[in-house]
């Protein structure tokens, strides 16, 4: 799977993405904290440098954002799931930043087992989001696969 630098006209499909992975992960959100946060990403998009992984048809199953060492984004279209999509951004975001840190969401089932089963471990927890709202996340960091 080779991942690719994207371009504005992958934002729409980004967030497509995005969309149907929170709708498939994150049923604890309130439906007012989802749209809130929809248009928080859509203008996070917008403004981001995106790395994406294509299907086997070159359409985007997955994305990936970094912010220096951080993994700020890392979704896959939750029909892809299990593919290898997200293992694919995964290590190219390690690439960038070996020692690089994740904050998951404590509330999303696939999210810490993902990421543990790939080499990150647990060094705090947030009771908040970003925003103060009260979905706790696990701050994580690399340590070797």
């Amino acid at each position: 799977m080779k991942v690719r630098f994207g371009t504005t006209a992958d934002i729409p499909r980004a967030l497509a993405i995005w969309r149907d992975a929170v709708d498939a992960t994150h049923g604890f959100l309130t439906p007012e904290d989802r749209a809130v946060i929809d248009v928080m990403v859509q203008e996070f998009l917008a403004g981001a440098d995106l790395w994406l992984v294509d299907d086997e048809d070159g359409c985007a199953a997955g994305f990936l954002v970094m912010d220096d060492q951080l993994i700020d984004a890392l979704f896959v279209d939750p029909a892809l799931h299990g593919r290898g999509y997200g293992t694919a951004l995964l290590n190219h975001a390690l690439t960038m930043a070996p020692n690089a840190l994740v904050d998951a969401s404590e509330q999303a089932t696939n999210a810490l087992p993902f990421y543990e089963a790939r080499g990150f471990v647990r060094i705090g927890r947030s009771e908040t989001d970003p925003q103060g709202r009260p979905y706790p996340l696990i701050h994580l960091r690399y340590a070797g696969g």
